[in-house]
């Protein structure tokens, strides 16, 4: 028992020394990171750290300009557009992550399945893929949330359900060029049955470029759940989303009431931002050809 547990200290030390060299090598990555600490934090602490309650109203100072006492002005309706914001960031997150997180399980056991022993499954699944991917995605989401009801499991299930392909089909590929290769064979040599081979040997070598995949979706999954929610098919109001204040503030541009939307729209695209430089970070930190 203590030689196991000496066995692993060793390699979780190392693999934090690998995380921080790559943290160390690539300052994008470091910002990157910085950013989702940043926006963890508004999820997590969101409500303890704003200044005033985001669903609290006060018609005396309905559409006043940013200023030291708000920061980001208020709404129509005299709410704290900072408090909104910020508070909105534990919903939009929990709805991106669940949705690729829910995506991601999906379609690597399909796409492991159908890029391993092939046949009849990988026709299958490739035809199914198919059939998905031939409708615009967005417009996918909105009939899938339109026929369910708008609420948050089934945008999270609707926007998993457009993310699937993209998985399946990396993991597809990925599994079906290696599954011959020779340490999968020297693995199989080694009396290991075709599911440990599948899970132990081969699929990590497909996890890096998912990992970049699934920076990418998680930007795109609060693009589609603010789409959502900006053409009336996602969070109802009051909730504080950004898509619906995105939505709201819209009608208020031209009386020059410009806060109410760009705010919301600037923090929205910061978070995509955040996600889409995440991508080559996490490649790195999973690549077992990276590990020194």
């Amino acid at each position: 028992m203590a030689q196991i547990s000496m066995n692993k200290q060793p390699a979780a030390s190392s693999q934090w020394h690998h995380i921080l060299y790559v943290l160390r090598e690539n300052p994008v990555t470091m910002l990157a990171f910085a950013l989702l600490g940043m926006f963890l934090l508004c999820a997590i602490l969101g409500p303890a750290l704003v200044p005033y309650d985001p669903l609290a109203t006060n018609a005396a100072r309905a559409l006043e300009p940013p200023s030291w006492e708000h920061w980001f002005g208020t709404d129509n309706l005299g709410r704290d557009v900072f408090s909104r914001v910020v508070v909105a960031t534990r919903l939009d997150l929990s709805i991106s992550v669940a949705a690729v997180a829910l995506s991601f399980v999906i379609g690597a056991m399909l796409g492991a399945v159908a890029g391993y022993w092939g046949g009849w499954l990988d026709a299958v699944l490739n035809r199914l893929l198919d059939t998905i991917m031939a409708f615009p995605l967005f417009v996918l989401a909105m009939g899938v949330v339109a026929a369910l009801g708008n609420t948050i499991e089934n945008i999270i299930y609707a926007t998993a359900l457009i993310n699937i392909p993209f998985y399946a089909r990396l993991v597809r590929a990925e599994v079906n060029i290696r599954r011959d290769a020779g340490f999968a064979q020297a693995a199989k040599l080694a009396g290991n049955g075709d599911l440990r081979v599948l899970a132990l040997h081969i699929f990590p070598n497909a996890l890096p470029p998912m990992m970049v995949q699934v920076s990418l979706n998680l930007g795109w999954a609060i693009l589609n759940a603010a789409g959502l929610s900006f053409i009336g098919l996602g969070v109802r109001p009051p909730t504080p989303e950004w898509g619906i204040m995105v939505a709201e503030g819209a009608n208020f541009i031209v009386s020059g009431e410009w806060w109410l939307a760009l705010f919301p729209g600037l923090w929205l695209m910061l978070a995509v931002f955040t996600f889409n430089l995440l991508g080559d970070g996490l490649r790195d930190m999973v690549d077992p050809r990276k590990r020194s």
